[in-house]
């Protein structure tokens, strides 16, 4: 087993972050596509699309705290069981994935009945107006369903990527994509079912994946093996995965929180238009940020791996490659969205009034994007190391010590125009949590390395 996986330890490592980043990237391309396609065939229902499009838009903070959870789990197990697989040890790997298996199942019951019995309160709370609030209770009440799907789906494919399989990674999200797709016009246009149609078409296709997914994990091409002997929670195995993925959960779930003051703000500053705007700078940020993950999720097993393995060379190497990718992928973007920000508003709306409104907003939003490869690549890079605390830290200060105050005080600041005022707490805080990351990362990182040098 252990010559098996050898190769995240020898191969070159630029020849191996393309082939692991590659199918990463491409499936969290792929993975954006199910609310993205949601998003865009929702604001073409005829007559109603542009209010439809609002209301599922406040949906989005409860769906960002259920993959928060996913990535509670996956993303903190996974780094861990890459670490073990370094040092040789796969008994304690296999733990580590068994248990992290059963406690999204628990947490997913938990999820599932919250979001069926006060979904409703949670959409007032969140930004949804009398005009809005009924296609966002329709879409959540057919979601919550799926809690479990999305759960398992997410949380379970972080480990077949820290394994190293890449491709059998992206298949998993391409399965539900590909599903999504072709049920969301069936649903929401040949059934006339609306957001109800979205909401059942993507649950249905998050199943797909999940089938897919459990299928691997507990059969013969896996390296690491779902096994109902370690389906029990142990701390000493359960905590320091949940310690390392707090970083992620509070990245994800912050972005919730996030969602509830902009939406909150804008309601109060533009009206409903603002809050239909944010929800299409929200999904371009998605076409920013997940590829960025995807390209750190493809590096974590390189890292975590050589990490264990006390190889600071390949650790360094890795790094220094995910750092310059993310920097071109982040700049190539923010270059399109200053170009053309009316060809990226247009994908979602063929409303006039909502694209004029957005141009200016999502040239203002993304004005940092260009330096976010740099927080992005070392945010991954700590959690593959399994530096819990500077992860976290990172994480806390981007969205709670600097956005969510922005939110509020630009606008008290820029009174001539308080609604654009709002989207600019996103770029002034990027580019401080930036600075704070980059120069945290310099020393955190130097110190990993000695760690593992003198050992």
């Amino acid at each position: 087993m252990n010559n098996q996986k050898d190769f995240l330890g020898t191969e070159p490592v630029g020849k191996l972050l393309l082939k692991l980043a590659l199918p990463t990237v491409t499936a969290q391309l792929i993975n954006m596509l199910y609310n993205i396609v949601d998003r865009i065939y929702i604001g073409h229902i005829p007559d109603v699309g542009a209010l439809a499009l609002t209301g599922v838009g406040v949906c989005m903070p409860l769906i960002m705290i259920v993959t928060a959870f996913a990535a509670f789990a996956g993303y903190g197990g996974a780094p861990k069981a890459s670490i073990f697989m370094g040092r040789g040890d796969y008994d304690s790997a296999e733990k580590t994935l068994g248990n992290c298996f059963l406690l999204q199942i628990l947490i997913s019951v938990l999820l599932t009945g919250a979001l069926l019995l006060w979904n409703r309160d949670f959409l007032l709370a969140f930004g949804a107006s009398e005009n809005t609030i009924q296609y966002g209770v329709d879409y959540m009440n057919i979601y919550a369903l799926g809690t479990l799907f999305v759960q398992l789906t997410l949380g379970m494919n972080a480990f077949i990527t820290a394994q190293g399989f890449a491709k059998t990674g992206m298949l998993s999200v391409l399965i539900g994509a590909v599903a999504n797709i072709i049920l969301d016009p069936i649903f929401i246009f040949g059934f006339g079912m609306g957001v109800k149609g979205a909401a059942l078409a993507t649950i249905l296709s998050q199943a797909a994946s999940c089938v897919w997914v459990l299928l691997f994990l507990f059969g013969k091409k896996t390296t690491l093996k779902l096994k109902r002997n370690y389906f029990r929670l142990h701390p000493k195995v359960v905590l320091p995965c949940l310690a390392l993925g707090l970083s992620v959960f509070i990245m994800q779930a912050s972005e919730s929180v996030i969602s509830i003051c902009f939406n909150s703000s804008l309601l109060r500053y533009g009206g409903d238009i603002a809050v239909g705007a944010m929800t299409i700078l929200t999904s371009v940020m998605q076409f920013a940020m997940l590829p960025l993950q995807g390209l750190g999720q493809g590096a974590q097993p390189i890292i975590s791996y050589n990490y264990g393995a006390k190889n600071p060379g390949r650790v360094k190497a890795a790094f220094k490659l995910l750092l310059k990718s993310s920097l071109c992928y982040a700049v190539l973007l923010w270059l399109l969205v200053m170009l053309f920000p009316q060809v990226f508003a247009a994908l979602f709306t063929e409303d006039a009034a909502l694209i004029a409104f957005t141009r200016p907003a999502l040239r203002i939003y993304m004005a940092c994007m260009l330096l976010f490869g740099i927080q992005m690549a070392c945010q991954m890079t700590f959690t593959s190391l399994g530096n819990a605390k500077a992860s976290i830290l990172v994480a806390v200060m981007r969205k709670f010590v600097l956005l969510i105050p922005l939110i509020y005080l630009l606008p008290l600041v820029f009174r001539s125009n308080q609604t654009m005022a709002v989207y600019l707490a996103e770029p002034v805080a990027d580019f401080l949590a930036v600075s704070f990351t980059a120069v945290l990362f310099t020393f955190q990182f130097k110190k990993s390395l000695s760690a593992i040098s003198e050992a």
